[in-house]
Parts: C-alpha cells; sequence; structure tokens
C-alpha cells in the first residue's frame, strides 16, 4: 500500500512525513487553498525530503506557463491535475501526471478515465459543488469497480481511524490524505501522519494482495 501526504507546507511536515514512512507527499500551488505553498518554500520542502520520496505537484486548472515555472524551480517528480484540464494538456510538461476525479453522482468512472489514456493513475474524491478538492468528506467507497481499484489513489475523508478498513474494502494502489491529519489547516500532526501511515500500511492476518 503506497501512502501519500498532501498538503505539506512547511519542510519539518515533510521531513517527518518521510521519516514516518511516506511513499509521496503532496505539494499544493492552488492559492485558495489553506495548504498553498510558494514556490521557494515548495523547493525547499522538496531538497528537505530526499531522494527516494515523490514529491507531487498538484494544481488546478493553472496556466502552462506557471506549471512550467513551478517545475523549472521545484523538483517534482509527479504531477496531480485536480481541476478540469484535458488530457493534451496534462500530456505536455514532460512529468508522468495522475488525474483527480471528484465522485459526483452519475459519473462514468470508467469513461473518465479512459480520456486520460497515458495518466498514470487516477485520484478519486468526494464531490462537493466549487470545490476542486480536499473537502474532508467521504464518498461511497463500493462505487469503485473492483477492476480498477489498482490504478487508484484513493482520497476524500480519510484518517488514521478508516483508512484499514478503507484499504480493506477498496485494495486500491494507494491511499491520499491531507485535512485527516491536519493538527489545524496547512498544519501536519505528527502523531496523526504516522498512525495513518501505520494504519494503512500495515497487514491484517499478515496478508494484503
Amino acid at each position: 500500500m503506497r501512502v501519500k501526504i498532501c498538503g505539506i507546507t512547511s519542510v519539518e511536515d515533510g521531513v517527518h512525513a518521510a521519516h514516518a514512512g511516506a511513499d509521496a507527499i503532496g505539494l499544493v500551488f492552488y492559492k485558495p487553498s489553506s495548504r498553498y505553498v510558494a514556490v521557494d518554500q515548495a523547493a525547499a520542502i522538496a531538497y528537505g525530503v530526499g531522494p527516494l520520496v515523490t514529491t507531487v505537484g498538484l494544481f488546478v486548472n493553472e496556466s502552462k506557463a506557471a506549471i512550467e515555472q513551478v517545475l523549472s524551480q521545484v523538483p517534482l517528480q509527479l504531477i496531480q491535475f485536480h481541476g478540469d484540464e484535458p488530457a493534451a494538456f496534462c500530456e505536455q510538461f514532460a512529468r508522468p501526471y495522475i488525474k483527480a476525479i471528484r465522485m459526483e453522482q452519475g459519473i462514468d468512472l470508467e469513461g473518465a478515465m479512459a480520456a486520460h489514456p497515458k495518466a498514470m493513475g487516477f485520484l478519486l474524491d468526494a464531490y462537493k459543488p466549487g470545490v476542486p478538492g480536499g473537502t474532508g468528506e467521504v464518498f461511497d467507497w463500493q462505487r469503485v469497480p473492483t477492476q480498477l481499484a489498482r490504478r487508484i489513489v484513493l482520497a476524500g475523508g480519510l484518517t488514521p481511524e478508516n483508512v484499514a478498513t478503507a484499504r480493506e474494502q477498496v485494495k486500491p494502489y494507494g491511499v491520499d490524505v491531507s485535512g485527516g491529519v491536519e493538527a489545524s489547516p496547512g498544519k501536519k500532526s505528527p502523531e496523526k501522519v504516522t498512525a495513518f501511515i501505520e494504519n494503512a500500511t500495515n497487514t491484517l492476518n499478515g496478508v494484503y494482495p
């Protein structure tokens, strides 16, 4: 089980997540977010976590020029597009990417995934009108088709208390958390981060497929 801790805003929080066993950290380049991080701070965090932790940059309907500016200064290994970006836009940055899909009622999930054939994976998040992500709300995990789970990073309202259940029910490729491990908006709780990673990665009955 891979774990991404998103919305990192300080070197301290990034280093703790890495030391606690996070596979990836997320840096939010969406200014309305309480977890927004400026380019210079993002670069410091990315260099601080070390070479074997995937650093993910999150963008929401951002311009090509703005993304390229970030990429020129921050060593991002993966891009997460969290808006309405079409495949052609996402594919032009010489980086692998994942596409966020908000689980609105009636969404054609397979169709949404097919629209991004070169995406490395898909992050499924709860749907809330007018909010691109980070709602802290859980959607119905039974809506994730079993045959698609291995391309899925599950997000939306995950916490140290429910992540093990989510893992066993959905069996996704990975899980993503932000607000569920915070002490306050934009500031992570070291204890919650550690507990989340432990609960996400510990196997039940010694077996996890």
